[in-house]
């Protein structure tokens, strides 16, 4: 007999963990919703060529494929064989799963643009696919929660995605944490001033391993990728800048003194943290890091990164403003800005803080228990009573041992049972036993419900 096992990267979720998981998508869905965003979906699979050419050299070798349905070789003949995968992967898959969401909605956008009010604002809860190297943190299949903004460049949506991370992390009970924020624009301004222009997509794809594999490895890539050992000795006074936000744009407005792109980037982040201010926030957890580039290719202004302290989990949510990500679809010129909460790294970092409520998450709070088939009978009406004043309950379905039912109770964790006898059904009453303590009480149906709702 085979032993059943799960493909690496992937996890069941049973349903303590699944209670745990819709308390954070219920907390990130209340901020979305607050902050005026509407709940789309998009299909599991995309044609490759919506997929490819999106994420970088990096993100597309990390794109799962489907092999096309029936004689997936049909199409490959010996000669193509000699030519490698590469060559023959449009004869051989014609789709994959989604890497991102991003990708996928600014193809809806593309293709529902006549019935959509721009801006647009839409969040987007769903499973994405990576073929990524399984590790703590990092799998191969994982939810995203996206919110995106199409159709506006104000920088007040930047803002608003502070305000949306604080909100979420306040929520969870997360305190100790940073929000990195760059600019793609200084990041070009970077190239420019250490003598490097045009490079900035290869600075990017190293400089955002630096937190993996440290500034010397980073410095060896670079190398590889045609840096002289001049730009990484005018680049390394940045790496490591300790100087609070202020200090370093001031740093970075020097350093960038000759490249206008650079200098708008920096004007671009000095707004929005100005919008905060008038917004009545402040720059708490805001680090603002020139080093932060975020691999993805389709990035033109502000990008985001967000850090758990006290863990040994990467970032937990990004993202950053793409200009013309649509353009590649058919309908250029439309710049938005957006970032995703990665629900399963989020999950990690609350359960290493211990910091999921100890109450059971939306189980059953109460347990019918009875002795014999009169207190069955009693315990199915007190049971339609119960629900219909929104407690949730459930009755042990057999006839059997006091201990089984409280054993089964227990082993479910449940706050508390109802007990079914003959006196409670001659005074119209439960008893009511606390499972954590032991202590136990009559109550009237009415004063068991009030009991419950205000426990909740």
């Amino acid at each position: 007999m085979q032993k059943p096992s799960l493909p690496k990267g992937t996890r069941d979720f049973g349903p303590i963990q699944m209670a745990r998981r819709n308390y954070i998508l219920d907390a990130i869905k209340d901020t979305f919703q607050l902050f005026g965003y509407q709940q789309i979906e998009t299909p599991a699979m995309e044609n490759l060529s919506t997929l490819t050419g999106k994420y970088g050299e990096e993100g597309d070798q990390l794109l799962f494929k489907i092999l096309n349905s029936g004689d997936f070789l049909k199409g490959v003949v010996p000669e193509d064989v000699a030519k490698g995968s590469v060559a023959n992967l449009s004869k051989l898959a014609e789709k994959g799963l989604r890497y991102d969401l991003t990708v996928p909605f600014a193809r809806f956008v593309a293709m529902n643009r006549n019935e959509l009010s721009f801006p647009f604002k839409r969040y987007q809860i769903q499973p994405v696919w990576r073929a990524d190297r399984p590790q703590k943190g990092r799998y191969r299949e994982f939810y995203q929660c996206d919110a995106d903004v199409v159709g506006t460049d104000s920088l007040l949506c930047e803002a608003e995605i502070i305000g949306m991370i604080r909100q979420v992390f306040s929520k969870l009970g997360l305190i100790n944490y940073s929000i990195k924020i760059n600019n793609r624009k200084i990041l070009t301004g970077i190239t420019e001033a250490i003598g490097a222009e045009g490079k900035e997509g290869p600075l990017c794809v190293a400089i955002d391993k630096l937190d993996k594999i440290g500034w010397e490895k980073v410095q060896e890539e670079l190398q590889q990728r045609g840096f002289e050992k001049s730009s990484l000795t005018r680049l390394a006074p940045l790496v490591d800048l300790q100087e609070g936000v202020k200090a370093r744009i001031s740093v970075l407005a020097e350093f960038l003194k000759n490249s206008p792109i650079g200098l708008q980037g920096l004007q671009e982040l000095e707004e929005v943290f100005l919008l905060l201010e008038q917004m009545g926030s402040n720059l708490d957890q805001v680090d603002f890091d020139p080093m932060l580039a975020r691999g993805l290719s389709y990035y033109t202004g502000a990008i985001f990164e967000v850090k758990a302290h006290e863990v040994t989990i990467g970032s937990v949510c990004g993202g950053g403003r793409y200009d013309n990500l649509t353009g590649v679809f058919g309908l250029p010129g439309v710049s938005g800005v957006g970032f995703s909460f990665g629900v399963d790294r989020l999950y990690d970092v609350l359960e290493e803080l211990n910091l999921f409520p100890r109450h059971r998450l939306e189980g059953t709070q109460l347990l019918l228990v009875h002795f014999d088939q009169a207190g069955f009978g009693y315990a199915l009406r007190c049971l339609t009573v119960l629900r219909e004043a929104g407690i949730r309950a459930e009755l042990y379905p057999e006839v059997t041992k006091l201990k089984k039912q409280l054993e089964y109770a227990s082993k479910k964790e449940l706050p508390y049972v109802g007990i079914c006898g003959d006196q409670e059904i001659a005074t119209d009453t439960l008893a009511v036993k606390v499972l954590a303590t032991g202590a136990q009480e009559s109550l009237t149906l009415n004063e068991v419900i009030a009991k419950l709702q205000a426990s909740i």
